[in-house]
């Protein structure tokens, strides 16, 4: 018999296979501008056009999220899980999961 945690997951993982577009979370310090959704699909390949999507959506976000026409230094950026260093140009596939996350700094 199949658990509860195994039924979800395989829920989850028919979804994800069926999702035509990437995920893209928004972070909660910038939900305001986006009416306080958490994540958002959009038709998009790479990085830039999810910023460039994002910021006709909600108008002001890609000023929050870029310098210089670059993702800001204080924030990364996770495709499925992993951090990437290529900025705007890295890629996204249709069921991609993209996380914008706030960088932590020490000292």
């Amino acid at each position: 018999m199949e658990s509860n945690a195994e039924a979800s997951g395989l829920v989850a993982a028919s979804r994800e296979s069926k999702r035509l577009m990437p995920i893209v979370f928004i972070p909660a310090q910038l939900r305001e501008l986006a009416g306080g959704i958490q994540s958002v699909e959009l038709q998009a390949t790479n990085v830039r056009e999810i910023v460039n999507q994002l910021d006709t959506k909600f108008p002001g976000f890609k000023d929050r999220i870029c310098t210089d026409g670059n993702i800001s230094p204080s924030l990364q950026i996770s495709i499925d899980s992993v951090i990437t260093s290529r900025g705007m140009i890295a890629k996204v596939q249709p069921h991609s999961e993209v996380h914008f996350i706030p960088a932590i700094g020490g000292g």
